[in-house]
């Protein structure tokens, strides 16, 4: 069995917006979602960076009591999300609980803010029965939070992966999600990831020098993908969630039809755990289109990991230039607000069905001198009208992973 997968609802919740409309405005108007880290009375003053992108509007949460005891922050975007994209996908409740609809869902470590929660009890030798610590903290803050309270909160009774792979958490998701459905295992998938703001996260980049810092007085100036001037990535927040679905059930009950999901590729590195390796990128970017049944020089756009580290940008570009040549438009969408960790691919796909539905191509910000060492690939330097028919989303992350995720627009 071999099917096509469509993409029938997507939502996010990320630094430059909450909505379709909100990313909208500001991938067009160039807004900056980065911001200065937030005093925590613990970490911000001990580390160098001082910038997150952050969600820094409210969220109207409308969630049953019952379903709140067990979530996190992590799991309260996650939540969100997956109740918008299940909204706009139009699915029945019967069929979302039929057990033909599963998940794919992570973080990259849960809930933190949980996990200091239920540390400072365990070390507090004055706490002795450990009453800081509530009974369904660990449900709160376990890696698989944002999966089993999605599964909970809709009565989901099919299958649950959940993918903790760090960037590449949410593009694996989605990946496996479409495998799924292709390969007939589910008929649907609700997939994507969510991370939440913690100065911890910050603090272990931090620790590995890969931070930004030089732009702490000038936050919307970070990150620098590709430039000759940038400094290391910003740790972002957000959440990401789209609903894959059989493209002919899809057809059949009238869904909205975003994107058809048409190739995946996720590879290994087989070496370092931190550098990136091109060798294992081109694999993977090779293989992505082979899954595709595409030739390079049939994408017309790249959404780029671009992180705005030293090497990895230069290694990034380097694969591309090799798989793709000087021919898809290519941008790196964390200028706009960071690193939103196990969100990044989600975020990134929903930012790049978007921008497919109405034909234009952010730029990269703060690309304003591109590094000689990355110059072989055709960056996106302004706001560009132009039709998508195709699109790769591309994500790699610590540990070695690397996916590849290809997009196309609705054929009949």
């Amino acid at each position: 069995m071999n099917r096509r997968v469509v993409i029938t609802g997507a939502a996010a919740i990320t630094p430059i917006g909450h909505g379709k409309a909100d990313i909208v405005r500001s991938l067009r108007e160039g807004v900056s979602g980065v911001r200065p880290l937030r005093d925590d009375g613990l970490l911000s003053s001990r580390i160098q960076s001082g910038v997150y992108g952050t969600v820094d509007y409210p969220i109207a949460y409308e969630f049953k009591r019952s379903d709140r005891k067990t979530m996190g922050p992590v799991a309260y975007y996650a939540c969100q999300v997956a109740k918008e994209a299940l909204a706009e996908s139009g699915l029945l409740p019967e069929f979302i609980t039929s057990g033909r609809m599963g998940v794919a869902f992570g973080s990259i470590h849960g809930s933190p803010s949980v996990h200091r929660q239920i540390y400072s009890s365990f070390f507090d030798t004055t706490d002795t029965h450990l009453s800081n610590a509530g009974a369904v903290d660990y449900l709160k803050s376990m890696v698989h939070t944002t999966a089993v309270n999605i599964t909970r909160m809709f009565g989901i009774t099919g299958r649950v992966i959940a993918s903790t792979t760090a960037c590449t958490t949410s593009s694996q998701s989605i990946g496996f999600g479409y495998e799924a459905v292709k390969f007939g295992l589910q008929d649907a998938m609700l997939c994507g990831g969510a991370d939440e703001y913690d100065t911890t996260t910050v603090a272990v980049f931090d620790n590995l020098l890969a931070c930004s810092t030089a732009y702490n007085d000038r936050p919307d100036q970070t990150p620098r993908p590709f430039d000759k001037n940038r400094d290391g990535l910003v740790v972002g927040e957000g959440a990401g969630a789209v609903v894959l679905e059989e493209y002919n059930a899809a057809k059949k009950r009238g869904a909205p039809i975003l994107g058809e999901v048409v190739g995946f590729s996720c590879c290994n590195n087989g070496g370092d755990l931190i550098l990136p390796n091109k060798n294992g990128i081109v694999q993977t970017l090779r293989l992505g289109l082979e899954s595709a049944g595409l030739a390079p020089d049939q994408i017309d756009f790249v959404s780029a990991h671009a992180t705005a580290t030293k090497m990895g940008d230069v290694i990034e570009a380097m694969a591309m230039a090799e798989t793709y040549g000087s021919g898809p438009l290519v941008t790196g969408l964390k200028s706009y607000m960071g690193h939103t960790m196990a969100a990044c691919g989600v975020i990134e796909t929903i930012l790049t069905l978007y921008m497919m539905e109405q034909g234009f191509v952010a730029p990269t910000r703060n690309l304003e001198t591109v590094d000689e060492r990355c110059a072989g690939i055709r960056h996106v330097r302004e706001l560009t009208e132009t039709p998508i028919r195709t699109a790769v989303i591309q994500n790699f992350a610590f540990g070695g992973v690397n996916t590849c995720l290809i997009l196309k627009q609705e054929t009949p």
